[in-house]
């Protein structure tokens, strides 16, 4: 119904709906966005968004400030958190205003917020003051909802158009066009020696990786972050440099994130023995070939992989990509159903396999036998890699249903229900 609407209705007037259902918000809740007490930061880019959220606020917290914030993965004001059941990275205009407004009254110091280019396309981040924006990374992602990649790329831009503080991924090769939205002030952060600019720029230097920990140094000390993934070090860096920004010393930086418990479902290690068994959200072509890439570098190990593709009827480009990179890397592919609202997921299971060779493939549509099958097949000179939903509590299937999903749990109960077996059955 919803297509059929946009199809019929002028995307003007959506627009104005948008805008005003914003303002609306806004002024339900008195303009919280604009309060002077808080400072609030949004997050942004392709990838790395919920555990940059996450490291921030571990930092700022650290420091002794109180910290909300909204990702992908949960809501928190102080200590209180709730998961994210909206299915929604950035949530809507009512709630979105309504969460600053409780922060304010929390007398939280900041509110570190995970903006999204369909938030922004949508005038959700309106009517707020963004003291600061991150931008972690920038691939080709939601596509067909905006047009182009470059219209993508420029939805993405409006956030540090407006924000007093940008922090920008120098490593990036869009990087140029953030720096370049006009913003009052620029702080860059980069693995390369010699990047040159005028203005500061923080580089990260001597990274090392294993399977329990990333390591690297920043400004001659060595910072160690219990989470997995090479590709988290710049996401650390993100934060670092935010740190850095408000007067934070990287000593208490090094203190925060070395005493952080994980992102769930980033890199998430479920199991060690007999076999690695790792969890992520990754979704699109470049996260899930950095899941892979990584976990080549922390296992000698065959790769068993179980993916499917992010949401029926939305980014079609990518699928037969996923496949293509899955094939790749991995010894045995098994395409699954993730979410896939009203489309048939066999259609999408289908797509997706047209990047896999026959002999690798494995189809299964239902998403909890494919995770036990995966488990079933390895032994310990395997690993199993299981991408596209990490913690999300929910899976969206036909006519708005949304049944309750944990991969994580499902991995844990195919251990305790399956006997493993040392070979492929």
């Amino acid at each position: 119904m919803k297509k059929i609407i946009k199809k019929i209705i002028p995307e003007t007037f959506i627009n104005w709906y948008h805008f005003c259902e914003t303002l609306i918000g806004a002024i339900l809740y008195g303009f919280p966005g604009y309060n002077k007490k808080i400072k609030i930061i949004g997050v942004t880019g392709t990838n790395g968004k919920s555990t940059t959220v996450y490291l921030i606020s571990k930092i700022l917290e650290e420091t002794g400030f109180k910290v909300a914030s909204f990702s992908s993965v949960k809501s928190k004001i102080g200590e209180k958190e709730e998961v994210n059941m909206l299915k929604m990275t950035m949530p809507g205009r009512f709630i979105l205003q309504e969460f600053i407004k409780k922060s304010i009254k929390e007398n939280c110091n900041y509110i570190i917020l995970e903006v999204t280019s369909e938030g922004i396309k949508q005038f959700r981040h309106s009517f707020i003051k963004f003291d600061g924006a991150v931008f972690t990374n920038l691939t080709p992602e939601h596509i067909e909802s905006h047009g182009s990649f470059e219209n993508y790329k420029k939805a993405k831009g409006k956030l540090f158009a407006i924000s007093s503080l940008n922090i920008i991924n120098l490593d990036d090769k869009n990087a140029n066009f953030f720096i370049n939205q006009s913003p009052k002030k620029v702080i860059g952060y980069t693995l390369q020696k010699d990047s040159k600019k005028d203005f500061p720029v923080i580089s990260g230097g001597k990274e090392k990786v294993d399977s329990n920990r990333i390591r690297f140094k920043v400004k001659g000390v060595e910072i160690e972050v219990p989470i997995l993934g090479e590709f988290n070090i710049m996401n650390s860096l993100a934060a670092i440099t935010f740190a850095f920004s408000q007067k934070i010393g990287v000593e208490k930086c090094k203190k925060a994130l070395k005493n952080i418990k994980g992102i769930p479902g980033r890199m998430e290690l479920i199991k060690r023995e007999p076999f690695p068994v790792i969890v992520d959200y990754a979704h699109t072509p470049d996260s899930l070939e950095k899941v892979y890439q990584s976990t080549d570098k922390l296992y000698n190990k065959k790769k068993i992989c179980v993916l499917g593709s992010c949401g029926g009827g939305r980014d079609k480009w990518k699928r037969d990509k996923l496949g293509k990179i899955a094939n790749n890397y991995c010894e045995k592919v098994i395409i699954t159903n993730e979410d896939p609202y009203d489309e048939k997921p066999i259609q999408i299971i289908n797509d997706v396999a047209k990047g896999v060779e026959k002999e690798k493939l494995l189809k299964i549509e239902n998403r909890k036998e494919a995770i036990a099958k995966a488990i079933r097949m390895a032994n310990s000179n395997n690993v199993v890699i299981i991408t596209g939903k990490g913690a999300e509590p929910l899976m969206c299937v036909a006519n708005g249903k949304k049944i309750e999903w944990d991969d994580r749990e499902i991995v844990k109960n195919s251990f305790k229900k399956l006997k493993i077996k040392n070979h492929y059955d």
